[in-house]
């Protein structure tokens, strides 16, 4: 019979989990690198890459779990998050940390990562995701762009007795469970660095024609958003380090 605490206070371990597809060459080595000065596992689906995406992934020792699939499933996001989901829980983690292999946590939320996991108060904490813009010095800041005034769930608790259920959304779905949100949870200040769209004029002009493409109706996300993507001049905010 397992006797362990439900939620512990000390000794927790930090998974993270991924889902990538062909980032050989973009930022998935620079994130694989800071995730492993701080998590204790990671786990990836590789979501049928034709590059170097899993070569990668295997060159780090943290990663204790890839799976490559053969068919890519992005058409159907929210199987492959449930897959991603499944995966991570027959490492038995403690917490998940869901990461795109475009996200970079900022230094002073690294530093807190272990006050946030070893307490036994709140099961899941939201941070500030910011979408950098044509480069990773600034962030856009918009009616379109605003993700950053609010919190994004990504890390929680895993509670082995809670069901694990994600809306069928064939894009944008919730990169955690939806059956967490319940839970009681920390909105912390600390800051995510999204380079998503950090990239040339020319691939955020091929990023709209692929959401249009996939969702033309805007049933999974915002049509006006999708257009400003081709925005000439962008209202853009200088990125600035925080303290420790």
């Amino acid at each position: 019979m397992n006797t362990a605490p439900l939620r512990k206070t000390s000794g927790n371990k930090l998974t993270a989990i991924m889902q990538v597809h062909n980032e050989a060459n973009r930022y998935l080595e620079l994130v694989l690198r800071e995730l492993s000065e701080f998590v204790d596992e990671i786990v990836i689906v590789d979501d049928a890459s034709t590059d170097d995406t899993a070569k990668l992934c295997r060159s780090f020792a943290k990663v204790k779990s890839l799976v490559t699939l053969h068919q890519s499933r992005f058409h159907q996001e929210w199987e492959l998050r449930q897959f991603l989901w499944e995966l991570a829980v027959l490492t038995e983690p403690d917490w998940i940390l869901s990461v795109d292999a475009d996200e970079l946590y900022d230094a002073k939320a690294k530093a807190h990562m272990r006050e946030l996991i070893n307490q036994d108060r709140y099961d899941w904490v939201g941070f500030r995701f910011y979408d950098f813009w044509g480069g990773t010095t600034h962030y856009r800041e918009d009616e379109h762009w605003c993700i950053h005034h609010r919190h994004t769930r990504s890390l929680v608790r895993y509670m082995r007795e809670l069901p694990c259920f994600y809306p069928r959304m064939a894009q944008h779905v919730p990169r955690l469970p939806l059956s967490y949100a319940a839970l009681p949870g920390f909105l912390a200040e600390l800051r995510v660095k999204h380079y998503g769209w950090a990239v040339s004029k020319e691939e955020r002009h091929h990023k709209y024609l692929r959401y249009m493409e996939r969702d033309p109706e805007g049933k999974w996300g915002s049509l006006d958003q999708y257009r400003s993507i081709l925005d000439e001049n962008p209202h853009l905010v200088e990125w600035k380090e925080e303290p420790l």
